[in-house]
């Protein structure tokens, strides 16, 4: 799909798509996470359910609702742009340098996390909750296979395809990237001390844009959810 075939949104529309599925899986986890925890599970997985009930189906949802308004019938076929094919290779070079500048940078940041959390939003609900050793050693195995598949695998998938693939080619100006960064750090809701980090740190993600190539994002994002889900499962395998 050609950028200049690509309808444009305004600066208001793209704040709104941006922001509301994060409001929305925001305050169904905060309506969850209590009845989650009176059931004898971590909090995480009321963030679990939010991805599975509202996240995915409506981000999902509206880009198949906007293929079915362009093409008649529900599909992502002339939604999702960047869509370029590259070398095999360009893919394991972009996805191993992409994927360790946005470590680095996390890691980096990480102290500055850190301080918000504990000096700013001291106040707020911790989505990971109970995975300190707290629950026992199989309710915490449920608990990371349900993590693996929805947030080292199908949650990243969806996001790259609504927010780099579909949200960010309709933006305007020539600080669109930066100002998409930003917003989908704040759309994460619930982590509020990390958007400094998430701003800095998926730019290189944005990458692929100049490539035309989505996958490149899709991977690496993929990958950096999936470190921190096995560093949970080794956690879980240390405990006695």
């Amino acid at each position: 799909m050609k950028q200049d075939q690509i309808e444009k949104h305004s600066t208001a529309q793209s704040v709104i798509l941006h922001l509301l599925p994060g409001i929305l899986v925001g305050c169904f986890f905060l309506l969850a996470r209590q009845p989650v925890a009176n059931l004898g599970y971590p909090s995480i997985i009321a963030l679990i359910l939010a991805y599975t009930f509202i996240l995915i189906p409506v981000e999902l949802g509206y880009l198949l609702f906007q293929g079915k308004k362009k093409t008649g019938r529900f599909t992502l076929q002339g939604i999702i742009s960047y869509r370029n094919s590259i070398p095999w290779w360009q893919y394991l070079v972009w996805v191993f340098v992409i994927f360790i500048a946005v470590g680095v940078i996390f890691i980096l940041l990480k102290p500055v996390d850190s301080f918000l959390q504990g000096k700013l939003f001291f106040w707020m609900p911790d989505i990971n909750d109970g995975l300190d050793g707290y629950y026992s050693r199989t309710t915490l195995i449920v608990t990371y296979s349900l993590v693996f598949i929805f947030v080292a695998f199908l949650t990243p998938l969806v996001e790259e395809l609504y927010f780099r693939g579909y949200l960010l080619p309709r933006m305007q100006g020539k600080f669109a990237p930066l100002l998409h960064s930003f917003l989908f750090a704040v759309q994460h809701v619930l982590e509020p001390w990390m958007i400094i980090t998430r701003t800095l740190g998926f730019l290189p993600i944005l990458f692929g844009v100049k490539k035309k190539n989505i996958y490149i994002g899709i991977i690496v994002h993929i990958l950096c959810n999936t470190v921190n889900v096995v560093t949970g499962i080794v956690f879980i395998i240390k405990l006695t």
